[in-house]
């Protein structure tokens, strides 16, 4: 029986190695292929060590299991990753939309999970944590797992410092990030009508008043204005709305959809997640809209959403990748045979 068991391992460990290959080479139903960069050969970056309660920065504990359990029986573990993540989309649809969840201290930071209530960045971020966790690492699994593959999407190179400004707080930094670690891919310019988007960001610093870790450190607006003006530089790209019907044949299950906005002061006002339904790619988003139930939805296909609103600018698309496999994988077989 222990040497099936460690067959059955080596068979994921297999299926594990070449999972990005995957990502990079199957077609997806109704899409045309854009090839994209793994992320084998690098490296994940251990979790911090726990700053506050865990009460305080895990919401939504018995969610987490059902969302896992269920995951284990219909064996998620086995698909690609574009696919895994629409899974845990779709388990969270209906989910209530609050805004601010990630402020839960006045001075210590953390990353933070709420499956109870989400916002549209933390909606996307929660199903790719669950998403890339199946794979990276072996059951059982528990809410820190999921905090681990949170820091490592949303913290400056993977690591939460405990400082608020570790955490990367514009999309296009995250993007850019990961895309240098290999954990992503942001396939913009490849698509048709892409163009090079300039904006000059200040969000943060006029709207200082909107977060609880900088009315409670003023000092802090300084730095993230230095950094605001570093994201300010990034060579952003986007495909204007006018020309996204022609691009959404390239989108795919899973694809992180951001949208840009015609304000000057930032790229992007909002983001979610591409669902092919239909031969059309469907946005999935947590919205604040109240006409829509201020929660999460599954939308209309991204071309339409655009043309909802004047002050959608465009898209930017970023592809995740499946992180390179865990060492525990290797010791699960060693403790079967």
């Amino acid at each position: 029986m222990c040497g099936k068991i460690g067959i059955m391992v080596l068979g994921w460990l297999s299926l594990i190695s070449c999972a990005n290959e995957e990502l990079a080479s199957l077609p997806m139903g109704g899409t045309r292929k854009i090839q994209v960069a793994t992320s084998r050969g690098r490296t994940v970056t251990p979790p911090s060590p726990p700053r506050l309660p865990m009460a305080t920065v895990f919401k939504g504990e018995a969610k987490f299991h059902a969302i896992v359990a269920m995951a284990e029986r219909e064996n998620w573990r086995a698909l690609p990753l574009s696919q895994r993540i629409t899974r845990v989309a779709r388990e969270l649809v209906g989910t209530r939309y609050v805004n601010y969840t990630l402020e839960v201290d006045d001075r210590i930071e953390s990353p933070v999970v709420n499956l109870t209530a989400m916002d549209c960045w933390t909606y996307y971020e929660n199903a790719l944590a669950i998403a890339r966790m199946l794979r990276y690492k072996p059951g059982p699994y528990q809410p820190q797992d999921m905090l681990h593959m949170v820091e490592l999407e949303r913290y400056r190179n993977g690591i939460c410092t405990g400082s608020y400004l570790s955490r990367m707080h514009q999309l296009e930094e995250v993007f850019s990030n990961n895309q240098q670690r290999g954990f992503a891919s942001n396939i913009t310019s490849r698509l048709p009508g892409a163009q090079r988007l300039r904006r000059d960001i200040h969000e943060m610093t006029v709207a200082w008043k909107s977060y609880r870790y900088l009315r409670a450190n003023p000092a802090l607006i300084e730095p993230i204005g230095k950094i605001e003006a570093r994201v300010s530089q990034l060579p952003v790209m986007h495909v204007p709305k006018a020309k996204v019907l022609a691009a959404e044949a390239y989108l795919q299950d899973g694809d992180i959809c951001a949208i840009t906005t015609t304000d000057r002061d930032a790229y992007t006002s909002h983001v979610g997640m591409i669902m092919r339904i239909n031969g059309r790619a469907v946005f999935s988003h947590a919205t604040s809209d109240r006409d829509k139930g201020r929660m999460v939805i599954m939308d209309r296909p991204i071309a339409d959403y655009l043309n909802g609103s004047p002050t959608h600018a465009g898209i930017i698309i970023y592809r995740p990748n499946d992180l390179p496999p865990s060492p525990l994988w290797q010791q699960t077989i060693a403790g079967r045979n």
